[in-house]
């Protein structure tokens, strides 16, 4: 599965399931989870919280949330 480049966004929401609804730079709205070290550490996402997403290539209203950001 190809994944297109990493973009930054803010979370919005959380939602059931381990699930956020995060917003991008161009005001789109995505449906996100947690992966790789994220996931597997528990890291706890707030609203507000920059992180960077890598979108779907066939979805693009899924992604999976890859880095939270600092600052």
């Amino acid at each position: 599965m190809g994944v297109d480049k990493a973009v930054v966004a803010t979370v919005m929401e959380l939602l059931p399931s381990a699930q956020y609804r995060v917003k991008l730079e161009n005001e789109d709205l995505v449906l996100a989870h947690a992966a790789g070290a994220g996931a597997v550490n528990f890291v706890r996402l707030r609203p507000g919280d920059r992180v960077r997403v890598e979108l779907s290539p066939h979805d693009r209203t899924r992604g999976r949330i890859v880095e939270l950001l600092k600052g």
